[in-house]
């Protein structure tokens, strides 16, 4: 099964987007936007503290007609998000997301913050793989044996 540092590693970027839970909102969705992110993480110095994503923006300040400008990030975030370690499993992934209705786990490693993992990460990973073992199958099945 596909682990949580092969997705890292498959994504390509070692950044971790994150911004201070002192920051307007207005400022973490600029930055959202210039990364093309749909979540960052919240560090008060090098301690995660939170998560904030587009989902978290559009129920805490669009529905309750808050002013992003004026908002701090800490005041939408999920505080004490759920995390996973690097070497964890994409089905552990999936469990966790839908168990929690969560759609971005960041994850750690010595209790550093070294990447931030998404439901459609996860999703692209799992189709990929099941892709191959379609393939795989047809092969056998058409006698040119596996990985053809």
């Amino acid at each position: 099964m596909i682990t949580v540092r092969q997705v890292l590693r498959d994504k390509g970027y070692q950044d971790v987007w994150s911004i201070s839970p002192d920051a307007a909102v207005f400022d973490a969705l600029k930055l959202m936007s210039e990364k093309n992110v749909g979540a960052l993480a919240v560090m008060d110095g090098d301690r995660l503290v939170g998560i904030m994503s587009e989902r978290d923006y559009a129920r805490k300040v669009i529905l309750k007609g808050k002013s992003s400008p004026m908002t701090p990030v800490r005041d939408i975030m999920t505080p004490d998000p759920i995390v996973v370690h690097p070497d964890q499993t994409l089905r552990e992934c999936m469990e966790l997301m839908t168990t929690h209705r969560v759609r971005h786990l960041p994850v750690v490693e010595n209790e550093k913050v070294v990447g931030l993992i998404s439901i459609g990460d996860v999703l692209k990973e799992i189709i990929s793989e099941q892709a191959t073992f379609i393939k795989d199958l047809q092969n056998y099945i058409e006698g040119r044996g596996y990985g053809q």
